[in-house]
């Protein structure tokens, strides 16, 4: 299982960033400082070129989840570097986009209320939070009736894709977080629960990207995608954060945590990528 070369630099920014163990890899680890160093880096890059003359840029537009993964890892950033030049750029893309999110039911489209809802927890304004629960609460009053099968009707109005697991869980438990109502910690682990009893391999503790790769052999062996485990883990990592330990939403997603970052540690090669 080789990592995608597409994956994105903004993954560097989230909480779950994978070093290559020393001991058994036998690398140089990084310190604090380099890493720090390197992630500024890439942040001032990005503020610098995400816009030309004043005007987006991107291939992809600024609500896409492209986009909205860099973003959730800035807010990141922006809080470990201390410099309000990073939430003001952030802000700015919120203020230009009303706040709002495009699809209803589509986790990708949920992306960017991550950092929407970093936002509001530094600015506490209300324009920032109330879009993203006005969507949250239509949804836990119309879910998606769609089964998780490749290809059904509406197929992806659920989280039937593994990435999926990035995009949109993290929104709801920061809104659970945020706003101390457990319909949204509810809605999450039911739905949560459902992808993984259908996507979760027991034997290899990775995800399978979607149904369609349930068959799949690569000289006889499983398929997984790795940039899309890495979503999930990353995912895990920023729900983890929002949950009191000790309860059994928190053990539920550590536990799946572990058994990832095991079988993750076993498939890594001393490159850093997972085979």
């Amino acid at each position: 299982m080789s990592l995608s070369s597409t994956l994105k630099i903004s993954l560097l920014f989230t909480a779950s960033v994978f070093f290559v163990n020393a001991s058994t890899a036998q690398v140089k680890m990084p310190v604090k400082q380099e890493v720090f160093d390197s992630m500024k880096k890439v942040a001032d890059w990005q503020l610098t070129n995400l816009w030309t003359d004043n005007k987006f840029q991107p291939k992809h537009g600024p609500l896409n989840w492209t986009n909205g993964a860099l973003y959730t890892g800035i807010a990141k950033w922006a809080a470990m570097a201390d410099n309000e030049k990073y939430y003001e750029f952030l802000k700015k893309i919120g203020e230009e986009n009303d706040w709002k999110l495009k699809q209803v039911y589509h986790a990708d489209d949920h992306a960017v209320a991550q950092m929407y809802l970093e936002m509001y927890r530094k600015y506490k304004e209300d324009k920032m939070l109330k879009p993203v629960v006005k969507l949250m609460d239509y949804i836990i009053y119309h879910p998606a009736k769609t089964a998780l099968n490749w290809g059904s009707p509406y197929h992806q109005d659920r989280w039937n894709w593994c990435d999926a697991l990035f995009m949109s869980p993290p929104v709801w438990a920061k809104l659970y977080r945020i706003t101390g109502e457990k319909k949204y910690l509810e809605f999450m682990l039911t739905e949560y629960k459902a992808t993984t009893n259908f996507l979760f391999d027991e034997k290899e503790d990775l995800y399978f990207r979607d149904e369609s790769f349930f068959d799949k052999r690569d000289n006889g062996t499983k398929v997984f995608w790795a940039r899309g485990n890495g979503w999930v883990f990353a995912g895990l990592a920023n729900i983890l954060q929002e949950l009191e330990p000790g309860t059994k939403e928190y053990k539920y997603f550590a536990g799946i945590y572990k058994k990832m970052a095991h079988r993750l540690k076993e498939l890594q090669t001393p490159e850093g990528y997972w085979q």
